[in-house]
């Protein structure tokens, strides 16, 4: 399948590393133009060099968009876009009794206010023009809730709601709005969170194999996924080859949830 997204241009939240700079890089390989995204100019115009040797070309989108003015700072870089991923998202363990207002406040602000934020701007243009497609990156943990991480599955599983619900406001103009579950998966941040839950004394690789024995052992995969992995469907989804998919949640969970359907 050649995906050809040449002409196109992308915005992805939060993506000067892990899966958000490999989805950057994957759709920048299909041609588009996409626009890089992190709190700090520095960060970013550091991702954008890292990712430069990539085909298509990079622009910088600096901007904390879980703030109004980080917000603005993107919209005025990046005024108009074809494809939007939002994937900025913190998580963490934390014993559910302790965590405090203020935290649960902190995860809904950014793993789904700021999502809110991006589409209430570029959603209406897109509908204008009659194409656009709008992708929200969720997690394993929106369907099946971490003991140890309640509020971030909360604030995924919110995600999936945001998702079918703008999809029904693009109903019929041409624009797809989807989500797409990501399970565990390799990136700099989890292996912190694994260390945390089996120890930092372990070789990684038994340290990501007792990881997924003792914490998810529904995964089929066995394994962490690979950030790449996670970019091949968001780029799909970034494709006419798509244009029949909306409203959806797809999985690139290594078969961690544990049923037909989401």
């Amino acid at each position: 399948m050649l995906i050809d997204l040449s002409g196109r241009t992308a915005l992805v939240t939060g993506s000067t590393q892990g899966i958000g700079a490999a989805i950057a890089a994957g759709l920048a390989a299909a041609g588009a133009r996409v626009a890089v995204n992190g709190r700090s100019v520095a960060s970013v115009e550091k991702a954008v060099g890292r990712l430069g040797p990539a085909a298509g070309a990079f622009l910088a989108a600096p901007g904390d968009i879980t703030t109004d003015e980080g917000a603005r700072s993107v919209f005025e870089a990046v005024p108009q876009v074809d494809i939007l991923v939002n994937n900025l998202g913190v998580f963490g363990a934390a014993p559910a009794l302790e965590i405090d207002d203020a935290e649960w406040r902190r995860y809904f602000d950014t793993n789904v206010l700021t999502a809110v934020r991006m589409i209430r701007h570029y959603l209406p243009g897109m509908k204008e023009r009659s194409w656009g497609r709008i992708q929200n990156i969720a997690s394993d943990s929106a369907v099946v809730i971490p003991a140890e991480m309640i509020h971030y599955g909360m604030s995924k599983t919110a995600l999936l709601a945001v998702t079918r619900g703008f999809a029904k406001e693009a109903a019929g103009t041409g624009v797809t709005v989807n989500s797409v579950i990501a399970g565990p998966t390799h990136t700099g941040g989890v292996e912190e969170f694994v260390r945390e839950l089996v120890g930092g004394d372990l070789p990684w690789d038994e340290a990501q194999r007792e990881f997924m024995r003792v914490h998810r052992p529904q995964s089929l995969l066995q394994r962490l996924i690979e950030p790449e992995e996670i970019a091949h469907m968001v780029v799909y989804l970034a494709s006419p080859f798509a244009s029949a998919t909306t409203g959806g949640a797809l999985r690139v969970d290594g078969g961690y949830v544990d049923s037909i359907l989401p």
